[in-house]
């Protein structure tokens, strides 16, 4: 990221202020002195000549405390902008001046507030980009044409690079930013197509119907005002029965979600014409189709081809998506095709000012109830409200969005009681006309301040932001900087603020903010080797058409026939002359098939009679189990009743001033080895594992003390899953530890801090991998740390480890190394709730991550 000399403009300042001195302008030299300092808080020169004109003019009483919120110059805080008139600057001691931008006003009133100030960890100033244009060859057709010189459009040249590919036939990905045009890069090669094959259909398919529903709109308004005639339309769960065949014989542009078109397969013979002509599908938002979702839709979109094939289509495919690190494998692997990727971005972008504010500075004493990480950030929107910026804050979960919103609007109240009608929340579970009324005030400016879960990340159209805030990191930088691109979207200038919590990864990026800035995108990854998926979707396709190996083998890869064969022994498929079939020909398999969980299994979570939630197994036995205390809606509650046999898990509410956490133990074996690589002295292996996690205990914790531990009668969870391993090939003495006691306790430091690292590196969650270590492996005979997905059959994350393990471990290091405890805490490798404090050792875990960092650079080296 190149980021503008700050020392050579504060020189620029101080220039101007030597000259505004000489020629008697005493506070405008002032000011420009102050601007230097602003660039450059080090910048001794100017201290001295600034306090020396303050006690000369008799102003003592403004001689500053401190000229910037970070003294520490270690704490690098990039410049903030020039104003346009260099010869007379700004006021620093004005941060609301009706001059300012409003990026720039909210800066000031950061800096300049007490309540703020000290708070702020780091600014980092994000340049412009100027926009680049392109040209179509050959030109559009004249509708298009007149279109776009009608709208003042000119094309950038990521566009016209993505229609000429689209033109060309070839399958594609485009992964520029946030309100970069992605959509029109699309939408014209496709009504290019639609005009010139009067019979052509397109597909657009959305992970959710919001964005499906905002796509819809600037699809028709595209239609009418080009007047080339698509007739799209919406087809999804709430589309009325009688509108559907309708809609299958008419459309030419149809518009749905993964879980429509899973069904839409199982009865495609209605959709025979539309898929006979079918030339394109678009997959909007391609990012979000990762783990078991993605791995999900992965094979919906393989039945959606041999369909296609089996009416004479083949239709192209054009995925757009936030930035990650390995688009074309991710494509690829979603879509079953090479693709080619677009990401030069032509569009412009205004300067983006963001900032790193942790309410856990050293200096806030930590006072945990004042310098909530939420309301912090409650405080923060209510000061953009009140400068009239308008601003939209995300945060982790709905009731966070009603709460934030809330306080806001209290905050407002008393003094801003017309602003605070202007506060509204925004999620999942709106009426959809609730929801289109809030995007639609937030596109005019009637709202300043939206409190929103990540449903606004994604690309639905609420037009140009001030700011945005993000009430804690929001768990990958591809999401930290879709969020971020919310604010500033028609080149204006505009501030991120992402508030930090106190946990290891977000502290440690308060601690490194060149790692937040810096840091690449996360790797996307999902499987299609999950044989309990594969095998949900091959009896779906054998529902849809009878299965044939040697024809169907282009679309479901690998050993197809073998997994037929495992399938027709259970009974769940039929041989028959026309190739494999589904043996329960009266049922739908379809409605049984999850996308998002591998199995179909779940504990009801109810209170009285109402249902408030399902679990998986694992969630059930972790957070539900007798005894438990479980959150709902941040209300504890005690489960009264675990019925196994069931599967119903009883709660009522209840006011306890203690929290519990389960314990469990594992037992793992590996069953299939697979790759083997050794770098240096480490051997590293994948392969398929067995686990035994049996949840032992739960304890029960008041004010972070342990205050009682009861036991637990809970069946083992069994399954087997892929697995990355490593060995530690160093003894006790050789690593200068004083006994396979403190070995084992290093050990359960990096069970601890692994997990926390990970989705730094690839687009999971930390519970989505589970890491064990046994300080002598029955498969290695070594010390050995196993990382396993938590998945029945795995999904390709723990895989994906081995690839990244020196960048991991490095992460882990670091992480541990720079927390300011002396023995360790929860914000370094007290982090696994199963782990008790006495179970792990600061010292042991460092010394460990250095031997292990140490001889994989060797190996690095020696390749």
């Amino acid at each position: 990221m190149k980021i503008r000399d700050t020392h050579e403009e504060s020189d620029t300042w101080y220039r101007f202020g030597l000259e505004k001195l000489k020629a008697g302008e005493v506070d405008a030299a002032l000011r420009c002195f102050e601007c230097a300092l602003q660039l450059d808080p080090t910048f001794s020169e100017a201290v001295l000549k600034r306090d020396e004109v303050l006690l000369e003019s008799g102003m003592v009483s403004k001689l500053p405390k401190r000229c910037y919120p970070c003294e520490d110059p270690s704490k690098r805080i990039t410049e903030l902008e020039k104003p346009e008139d260099a010869t007379a600057p700004t006021s620093f001691s004005s941060p609301l001046n009706p001059r300012l931008k409003k990026a720039e006003k909210v800066l000031r009133y950061l800096l300049n507030n007490k309540q703020f100030k000290d708070k702020i960890a780091h600014i980092e100033k994000i340049p412009p980009h100027e926009p680049l244009y392109g040209d179509v060859s050959p030109p559009l057709p004249e509708p298009l044409t007149v279109y776009l010189r009608q709208q003042n459009i000119r094309l950038y040249t990521h566009q016209c690079d993505a229609i000429q590919r689209i033109r060309e036939g070839e399958h594609i990905i485009l992964t520029t930013p946030t309100a970069s045009g992605k959509t029109l890069a699309f939408n014209i090669p496709i009504f290019e197509m639609l005009l010139k094959h009067p019979r052509a259909t397109a597909l657009y398919i959305y992970p959710i119907k919001a964005l499906a529903n905002d796509q819809y709109k600037t699809l028709k308004e595209f239609e009418q005002a080009t007047r080339i005639v698509v007739s799209a339309s919406r087809y999804d769960g709430d589309t009325p029965g009688d509108e559907r065949g309708r809609i299958r014989c008419s459309s030419k542009i149809i518009l749905t979600n993964p879980y429509m078109l899973h069904y839409m397969l199982g009865s495609h013979d209605k959709w025979a014409s539309f898929f006979t002509h079918l030339k394109c599908i678009v997959i909007d938002e391609a990012h979000t189709y990762r783990g078991v979702f993605g791995s999900n839709v992965a094979l919906i979109v393989r039945r959606l081809r041999r369909i296609c094939a089996l009416y004479g289509a083949k239709p192209q495919f054009i995925l757009s998506s936030a930035t990650i690190a390995n688009p074309e494998e991710f494509a690829e692997k979603l879509i079953g095709h090479p693709v080619v990727h677009i990401s030069r971005d032509g569009s412009p972008r205004g300067s983006k000012f963001f900032v790193l504010y942790n309410p856990e500075n050293e200096t806030a004493k930590g006072d945990t109830v004042t310098l909530s990480t939420h309301n912090e950030t409650a405080k923060i929107l209510t000061a953009c409200v009140t400068m009239e910026v308008q601003t939209l804050c995300f945060t982790r979960s709905r009731q966070l969005v009603e709460l934030i919103a809330l306080w806001t609007r209290e905050a407002l109240q008393d003094d801003y009681p017309r602003l605070a009608l202007r506060v509204k929340s925004y999620r999942g579970g709106y009426l959809p006309e609730d929801r289109l009324q809030i995007e639609q005030e937030i596109k005019d400016g009637d709202l300043l301040g939206i409190v929103s879960t990540n449903a606004l990340e994604l690309g639905i159209d609420i037009g140009s932001l001030d700011c945005v805030i993000l009430s804690g990191y929001p768990g990958t930088m591809m999401s930290t900087w879709q969020q971020a691109g919310r604010a500033g979207r028609r080149a204006t200038e505009s501030v991120a603020i992402m508030v930090a919590f106190s946990n290891p990864l977000e502290q440690h990026f308060i601690r490194h903010p060149e790692d937040f800035f810096t840091r690449p995108h996360e790797n996307a990854v999902l499987d299609l080797e999950n044989k309990y998926i594969r095998a949900n979707h091959l009896l779906c396709a054998a529902q849809e058409i009878a299965l044939d190996v040697h024809h169907d083998n282009q679309f479901f890869e690998g050993n197809l026939e073998e997994v037929l064969e495992e399938l027709n022994a259970q009974g769940d498929l039929a041989s028959t002359e026309s190739g494999w079939v589904y043996a329960d020909g009266e049922t739908r398999i379809h409605g049984a098939i999850k996308l998002n969980a591998i199995s179909s299994d779940s504990f009801r979570l109810m209170y009285g009679n109402r249902l408030l939630e399902r679990l998986d197994f694992t969630q059930a036995f972790r957070e539900a189990h007798p005894g438990a205390v479980f959150l709902h809606n941040s209300q504890p509650h005690l489960v009264e009743d675990f019925d196994l046999k069931n599967m119903i898990i009883k709660i009522r509410q209840e006011d306890v001033d203690y929290y519990t956490k389960a314990v469990k133990g594992v037992n793992l074996s590996v069953i299939h080895p697979g790759s083997q690589a050794q770098l240096n002295s480490i051997d590293l292996c994948t392969g398929t594992v067995r686990i035994s996690e049996t949840y032992t205990c739960y304890r029960i914790i008041r004010h972070e003390k342990v205050i009682g531990e009861e036991p637990l009668d809970l069946p083992p969870l069994q399954f087997e899953t892929k697995a990355t391993w490593f060995t530690i090939p160093f003894s006790v003495p050789e690593m200068g530890l004083t006994s396979v006691e403190e070995f084992e306790k290093g050990l359960r430091g990096l069970e601890n801090v692994i997990p926390t690292v990970l989705p730094y590196f690839i687009l999971c969650d930390a519970h989505d991998v589970s890491v064990h270590a046994e300080y002598q492996a029955a498969v290695t005979g070594k010390p050995t740390v196993f990382i396993y997905d938590n998945y029945e059959g795995g999904i390709g994350l723990s895989e994906k480890v081995a690839e990244l393990l020196c960048e991991i471990l490095t992460m882990s290091y670091r992480l541990i190394k720079d927390c300011r405890c002396e023995t360790g805490c929860p914000a370094c490798i007290y982090t696994n709730s199963y782990t008790d404090e006495s179970e792990v050792d600061k010292n042991a875990t460092l010394v460990l991550l250095t031997r292990l960092n140490d001889a994989l650079k060797q190996a690095d080296m020696i390749s």
